[in-house]
C-alpha cells in the first residue's frame, strides 16, 4: 500500500508528540541528577530550567555517603527486602493455591474471611497496639511480619494458578505427589512471570514504604532509606545535619544534598526494573485473565 502525504504528516505529528511526552517524563529525573552535581550557591541562583551542572561538584554525594543515617537506612531496607520477599512470595503462593483449589471443606467461608481483610482494616491504633503487644515495636520485624501477605497479590496468584491445566495436578496426585510437591515443582515453574511481577509489587511496596516505619520505629538508626529521604525533603528535618557542629561544610550542600539523596534512593530500583520488565506484561496478563 502506497503511503500518502497525509500518512507522513501524521507520522511526524505522532513522533513530535511522543518526543514531547518523553521529554516531559524524563526531564524531572534529569533535573534532579544535574542538580545533585551542582554547586549549592550556583543552583540557588539559577531558578527554572537546568541543562547542565552549575559548578560541577560531587560534595553532596560525599557528604551523603559519610552520614551514618543514610548508610544505616540502606542497610535497614536491604535487610527488610532480603528477609521479607521470600516470606511474601511463600505466603502468597500458599494462599493463592488454597483459593484456587477445588473440593476443600469450608473453602467458601475461609475465602470470604480472607477477602474481608482486603476491605476492612482495624485502624492505625489497634495495629499499633498489636505490634507493641507482640514485642515488635522499635524492631525491623514490625515492617516485615504485619504486612507479610497481600490479599490483592494472592488473588492475582490464584488467577494465575487457575490458568494451569487441572490435568497436571491430577496426574501428579495419581503418581503420589502431595500439595507441596504440586505447588512448588509443577505449578510454581509455570507461573514464574506472575511470581516475578508479585516480587516487583512487594519489593516496590517495601522500598517506598515509610509510614509504618515512622510509627513503629523509634531509633533513627533503624529507619529505612525512605524515612531518611522524607525527613530531608518533606519534614524539613535536620536529620542529615546531626554532625553539622563538627562539619562546617554541611551548609555548602544544604540544597544539593536533597537531590543527591533522591538519586541515591531511586537508582537501585531503576537498575533492577529492566531485568524484571520482560516478565511484567506477561505476568500481569496471566494473573488477570484465566484461559
Amino acid at each position: 500500500m502506497k503511503r500518502t502525504r497525509y500518512d507522513y504528516i501524521m507520522d511526524t505529528v505522532i513522533a513530535v508528540v511522543m518526543l514531547a511526552l518523553c521529554f516531559i517524563t524524563l526531564y524531572p529525573m534529569y533535573y534532579v541528577i544535574v542538580a545533585s552535581f551542582s554547586n549549592n550557591q550556583a543552583l540557588l541562583a539559577t531558578p527554572g530550567v537546568l541543562w547542565y551542572p552549575k559548578g560541577f561538584n560531587v560534595g553532596a554525594y560525599t557528604m551523603a555517603f559519610k552520614h551514618p543515617l543514610l548508610m544505616s537506612g540502606y542497610r535497614n531496607i536491604l535487610f527488610v527486602l532480603v528477609v521479607s520477599l521470600p516470606i511474601n512470595i511463600l505466603l502468597t503462593l500458599c494462599c493463592g493455591y488454597f483459593m484456587a483449589s477445588k473440593n476443600i471443606m469450608f473453602k467458601g467461608p475461609i475465602v470470604a474471611l480472607i477477602m474481608f481483610t482486603m476491605f476492612f482494616n482495624a485502624g492505625m491504633i489497634p495495629n499499633y497496639l498489636n505490634v507493641r503487644s507482640l514485642g515488635l515495636y522499635d524492631s525491623l520485624w514490625a515492617l516485615i511480619l504485619p504486612g507479610a501477605l497481600s490479599v490483592y497479590n494472592s488473588v492475582i496468584c490464584k488467577t494465575a494458578i487457575e490458568a494451569v491445566p487441572d490435568s497436571l495436578s491430577e496426574s501428579a496426585y495419581i503418581d503420589g505427589a502431595n500439595d507441596l510437591i504440586i505447588l512448588f515443582r509443577i505449578i510454581f515453574p509455570l507461573i514464574v512471570p506472575t511470581t516475578m511481577v508479585l516480587l516487583l509489587y512487594y519489593g516496590i511496596g517495601h522500598w517506598n514504604g515509610w509510614f509504618n516505619a515512622s510509627i513503629y520505629l523509634q531509633d533513627n538508626y533503624k529507619l529505612p532509606i525512605q524515612n531518611v529521604l522524607r525527613a530531608v525533603l518533606i519534614a524539613n528535618s535536620n536529620i542529615l545535619n546531626a554532625a553539622a557542629a563538627e562539619n562546617d561544610k554541611m551548609d555548602q550542600f544544604a540544597e544539593t544534598i536533597k537531590y543527591a539523596a533522591i538519586v541515591i534512593s531511586t537508582v537501585p530500583v531503576l537498575c533492577i526494573y529492566p531485568f524484571i520488565q520482560k516478565y511484567f506484561v506477561k505476568g500481569v496478563m496471566i494473573g488477570a485473565v484465566k484461559g
